[in-house]
């Protein structure tokens, strides 16, 4: 199963998902405080109630119960948000001054680039490790003998060579070497 690569474009998203995260979470903290003082509110007309009217008192507590829960649970959120608002500033004061150095080049690279080219880079990045297996199985190695060839084949050229000479001086054999000449002029030229 291939796991996907995040690119430059995806960790931005991420990060502006993170900071709308963030910024809503912080937009909340000001309504859960007018929450808590409307409940602080509510508990007051609650207890006034409750010294006027015994008969509501059970109706009271419940309302006090859901406002206790209210209170933990917007307790919580604010307690959760803090350490990820510690590390999203972190994280966005250790990126910005590459984000903002890639942006020119990432602008580009988003105008310029289709999803073929993307595929393509993908295949190409799947196949490296065999790629690189055979460079170094097959490759380099013959590319390292052939400085040990080049010698041996001088010498065998200059061997056909004067091999050559000989046949042509057999009587008979002019003939067949001029027609085996001009067969192999016309396999060059055709």
């Amino acid at each position: 199963m291939r796991l996907p690569i995040l690119g430059p474009r995806d960790t931005v998203r991420l990060l502006e998902r993170g900071v709308e995260a963030v910024d809503q979470l912080l937009g909340a903290v000001p309504r859960l405080l007018k929450l808590l003082a409307e409940a602080e509110a509510l508990l007051e007309r609650t207890n006034l109630l409750i010294i006027r009217i015994e008969s509501t008192r059970e109706a009271a507590d419940v309302v006090v119960s859901r406002t206790d829960a209210v209170v933990t649970r917007a307790e919580r959120v604010v307690a959760k948000s803090d350490p990820l608002t510690t590390r999203l500033g972190r994280l966005l004061d250790s990126t910005e001054p590459s984000l903002v150095k890639l942006q020119p080049t990432l602008d580009r690279l988003a105008d310029t680039t289709d999803p073929r080219e993307v595929d393509a880079m993908v295949a190409l990045v799947d196949h490296l490790p065999v790629l690189a297996e055979k460079m170094e199985t097959d490759v380099i190695p013959v590319m390292d003998s052939l400085s040990t060839v080049a010698p041996d084949l001088h010498d065998l050229l200059a061997v056909s060579r004067e091999l050559n000479d000989m046949l042509a001086n057999v009587p008979g054999l002019g003939r067949i070497k001029k027609r085996i000449d001009e067969e192999q002029d016309e396999e060059t030229d055709g």
